[in-house]
């Protein structure tokens, strides 16, 4: 992104036709051949915006008008989504919604990758609203406002947005902003929290409270407390993420059941999982659907974290060997595994982006494999799948942008070709798309 000018600014606001949606959720316009990216605008609508910020090739600018409105619009559910962050689309109907996802898969794949699949997949989703079993949230103590604000940045990102509710929070946290706000208030520490992130099981819930200067005897006593009357877990996170730990209660454990397959995996509240727990679910059946292990067949995990896919894996192929660069995670893999009494699985920690030819288990060779790998996608590791023999591979992807570039090497450099692809709605009223595909070879 160039260099922003906030001088200049028009006084007057600006009236746009917009023609698209950006990666963002931002409308997108054009003011005397100029693109313009527009908080709250949508396709086919002319609204009057107040610009914000000037690029050498672009303006920014926030909706203050509709003047001709999309059929697609709707009345956000959240009173403060104009201000916050947390959500781009909420104004979007969530039928629409989840066709701009499929677009900008589409779009990708075609423009990026220069691949289109065989088959087009319909959309995963499920609830939209209370779905965010794990959250980052900003604190700041605001002096004039006498209090501390806890929640997500407003959306041009420079403070804390002042809401009462979040309806995309899990439950537990949904309605527990205020508590949090008056907990942190009453600390001796008030203006040193900078986050707290939540994390929340079937069963339980769990806040880490990352503090920039030492906790006071009564300070730990409040949390305790706070914890008791809550029924949530407090962590505390005094420096690095290595210096998480357990304040309150004695004993607890965070978890989530997959039904399907009789599996329940236990995480630490700062482990990876997947936000959306119904969509999880979903993605988990379409993935082993798509990969459709034999029970003489083995499978490569890789990016296999905790064992989301791993362990459903190991209970239709035969033999499942999961990979991951984190070792904490790998740990709660193999514990996992122990206690769903799941036998056929190997884990093992490795660095992804070198080479792991020399792996006992990469000499061994698979029939299929799944990745689900970081935003950055795959690239380093594209030969590793296509050297290890397996003639399906699934790649569940957050990004399609390096999912689409991923693609293309695959199907040019590594002879697979992309049989389907689709979405699914792992963050509803956002512009995140999460995506799925099937590859194969002969």
């Amino acid at each position: 992104m160039g260099r922003r000018h906030r001088r200049k600014l028009p006084a007057e606001p600006v009236v746009a036709e917009i023609t698209d949606l950006g990666h963002d959720g931002r409308g997108v316009g054009r003011i005397e051949e100029k693109a313009i990216f527009i908080h709250g605008a949508l396709p086919g609508e002319t609204v009057r915006a107040r610009v914000i910020a000037r690029n050498r090739r672009y303006d920014e600018a926030l909706c203050t008008e509709v003047i001709e409105p999309s059929p697609d619009r709707v009345e956000p559910d959240c009173p403060w989504f104009e201000q916050c962050g947390g959500c781009a689309l909420q104004h979007l109907a969530h039928d629409a919604q989840l066709t701009f996802k499929h677009k900008r898969l589409v779009d990708n794949l075609t423009r990026i990758g220069e691949v289109e699949p065989d088959e087009w997949l319909s959309p995963l989703s499920a609830e939209p609203w209370f779905y965010r079993r794990r959250s980052r949230l900003s604190a700041r103590l605001v002096r004039g406002k006498g209090r501390v604000l806890v929640g997500f940045r407003e959306k041009q990102g420079r403070f804390v947005a002042d809401v009462g509710y979040c309806r995309v929070l899990h439950p537990d946290f949904s309605h527990r902003l205020s508590s949090l706000s008056a907990l942190l208030g009453s600390l001796s520490v008030a203006d040193a929290v900078p986050q707290i992130e939540t994390a929340s099981g079937d069963d339980g819930s769990a806040i880490v409270i990352r503090h920039l200067r030492e906790l006071s005897s009564e300070d730990l006593m409040l949390l305790k407390r706070w914890s008791d009357e809550q029924g949530i877990a407090v962590y505390l996170q005094p420096k690095g993420p290595d210096t998480v730990h357990r304040l309150w209660p004695e004993q607890h454990a965070l978890q989530y059941r997959l039904p399907a397959f009789d599996l329940t995996l236990d995480f630490h509240p700062q482990h990876f999982i997947q936000v959306n727990a119904p969509l999880n679910a979903l993605l988990i059946e379409r993935a082993l659907a798509l990969l459709a292990p034999g029970p003489e067949e083995s499978v490569l995990d890789l990016f296999c974290g905790l064992g989301n896919f791993t362990l459903p894996l190991a209970r239709r192929a035969g033999a499942v060997t999961g990979v991951e660069g984190a070792e904490e995670l790998i740990q709660a893999a193999r514990s996992n595994a122990r206690a769903n009494g799941v036998d056929n699985v190997e884990f093992d920690v490795a660095d992804l982006a070198a080479d792991v030819s020399s792996r006992p288990w990469y000499r061994r060779g698979f029939d299929a494999a799944l990745i689900d790998p970081p935003r950055s996608g795959a690239l380093e590791i594209l030969p590793v799948v296509a050297g290890c023999g397996a003639r399906r591979l699934v790649y569940v992807s957050c990004n399609p942008a390096t999912l689409a570039r991923d693609a293309g090497e695959l199907v040019r450099r590594h002879g697979f070709r992309l049989k389907s692809a689709g979405i699914a709605d792992m963050f509803p009223h956002t512009a995140h798309v999460e995506s799925i595909a099937l590859f194969e070879r002969p």
